[in-house]
């Protein structure tokens, strides 16, 4: 069992209630943008040194809950400042963009970091699709094309054509190719069953951002069993597990802090998002039937209920880790007794946490958590 230090960047110091998305960038302070993107590498980097087998970050748009638009260029920043983990790209967003650049950029990053990464490969959240103007409808088999696409990009010798539904290029060739051969391992979401589905039919590895454990325990089935029907066997290796979380001195202290870190959360960076959500749900000029997002609005609407519950509650469904190091060893090892997972991608600035706790928490992370899992 590995762990990797996921960081959303987010723009901690908004000054009001954001009430509408997109965000007024009027608001974007360039100052401090420079100054948290100082901060956030600097923390990405320290995960090196504290033992996380990954650092990860994804992307975000027209919003004050991330600071990427572009989690490559953070990537690159980080294959110069790491030497040991992967580097987790969760992801780039393919169903949104060219997947000719996608898989040059993957490979490059491949490349610099001598074959450390790991390539996620996803669809996004509602206020994407509205940010570049895409139908959700459409995410899915844009995803399966996309995926296909980038896989021969990687593997193939010679130039080709490709004529799918979505992309059509007379000749492809790119320069450089990734260093892991074949290709660096993929990652698809898998936190629905349908896009478990998805990732056994082409065999990838997959994420599953735990809602709650039974929901992450039937999209794994389904996951073993398409990956089964095509022969392929499902290793720890194939299965990563995303949760939010802190890590304090001792409980009290671990659940006071979130507790904070977890109102921004849910009231200010959460709010933008779930007014994109409705705007998908409504029958707009952007999209016909909301029906079509095939589930895309879920994940604000979990970001919704994750505020709004106690922490308690949060932890005993499986989506939190918090505690003293001692307790978050009980959770990750009852967590990984249900799933089996290989990895756990854990993001531990959550909100407006103080980033001087969230390198203790790290610290703690490193001294007293990561002995005690790492053989799970």
């Amino acid at each position: 069992m590995y762990f990797n230090f996921f960081h959303l960047m987010p723009y901690t110091d908004f000054p009001e209630h954001p009430g509408e998305w997109p965000v007024a960038n009027k608001l974007f302070d360039a100052v401090r943008g420079k100054q948290f993107y100082d901060t956030y590498l600097d923390m990405m980097a320290f995960a090196d040194d504290c033992n996380f087998g990954g650092v990860g970050c994804n992307e975000h748009h027209f919003s004050p809950f991330g600071l990427m638009a572009n989690c490559n260029l953070i990537g690159a920043a980080l294959a110069q400042r790491t030497k040991k983990t992967w580097l987790a790209m969760f992801g780039n967003l393919v169903p949104l963009l060219n997947p000719i650049r996608v898989a040059e950029e993957y490979a490059m990053l491949d490349c610099m970091s001598g074959g450390r990464l790991i390539a996620g490969l996803l669809r996004g959240v509602p206020h994407e699709y509205v940010a570049y103007n895409i139908p959700p409808s459409e995410s899915r088999a844009r995803l399966k094309e996309a995926v296909q696409l980038i896989t021969r990009c990687w593997t193939e010798p010679e130039p080709f054509g490709w004529e799918g539904e979505f992309y059509q290029f007379p000749a492809v060739s790119i320069w450089p190719k990734p260093y892991q051969k074949p290709h660096p391992p993929i990652l698809l979401s898998a936190s629905n069953e349908e896009s478990a589905q998805l990732a056994g039919e082409l065999g990838t590895r997959i994420g599953i951002i735990i809602s709650n454990l039974d929901n992450a325990k039937r999209s794994l089935e389904v996951y073993k069993k398409e990956m089964a029907a095509r022969g392929r066997e499902v290793t720890p290796d194939h299965v990563m597990a995303h949760q939010f979380g802190f890590i304090g001195e001792t409980d009290d202290e671990a659940e006071e802090t979130l507790k904070a870190g977890q109102e921004y959360f849910g009231r200010v960076l959460m709010r933008p998002l779930r007014e994109a959500q409705r705007m998908v749900l409504q029958e707009t000029r952007y999209f016909g039937d909301p029906k079509s997002v095939h589930g895309l609005a879920s994940r604000p609407q979990s970001g919704e209920a994750f505020a709004a519950r106690s922490i308690k509650e949060v932890v005993e469904g499986g989506s939190l880790l918090c505690g003293s190091p001692e307790s978050i060893v009980k959770q990750v090892t009852r967590v990984h007794d249900v799933l089996g997972h290989g990895s756990t991608t854990l993001t531990l600035k959550v909100g407006n946490i103080p980033d001087a706790k969230v390198r203790r928490a790290m610290e703690l992370f490193r001294d007293r958590v990561e002995p005690a899992i790492r053989d799970l």
